[in-house]
């Protein structure tokens, strides 16, 4: 298991669900490289995508870096008082409005600027590993659903 996975670990509940979720679609379906930085997971590929933020209210901040450069028609992210980064707060994973977030124009197209292959015997390699747990298993479902 690997930093960021220790990391969503530390969680209970809705916090650790909403973190698997992501990271195992930022990870396994989108192939980004996560790392801890800040002390929070961060995702990225040639530059920093994205972030997961536990909030003491018990809720994920999924977070953009970049989050000023995507499209927000839908009015899903917030800025917060900050001028780059955008994101959006989730109490439980069925709180995730799936076809708005991750429909083709706002978010699909922005990652997928860079090389699709890099690093792929890596990532499919940790792909297997992840897929093998029951939190993939739930993922699945979840993604299905």
């Amino acid at each position: 298991m690997g930093e960021a996975e220790n990391f969503i670990y530390q969680f209970e509940g809705n916090q650790r669900e909403i973190m698997l979720y992501f990271h195992n679609l930022l990870t396994c379906d989108l192939g980004l490289e996560d790392k801890i930085r800040f002390k929070i997971p961060f995702y990225y590929r040639k530059s920093w995508i994205c972030y997961l933020n536990p909030t003491k209210e018990k809720k994920i901040e999924f977070a953009f870096v970049r989050g000023n450069e995507l499209s927000n028609s839908q009015g899903l992210l917030k800025n917060k008082g900050r001028k780059q980064v955008y994101s959006i707060d989730f109490e439980k994973v069925s709180d995730i409005p799936f076809r708005k977030l991750f429909r083709r124009p706002f978010l699909l197209t922005k990652l997928s600027h860079t090389n699709q292959k890099e690093n792929l015997k890596n990532q499919e390699a940790k792909c297997r590993y992840m897929r093998s747990s029951l939190a993939c298993i739930r993922y699945q479902g979840w993604a299905m659903g």
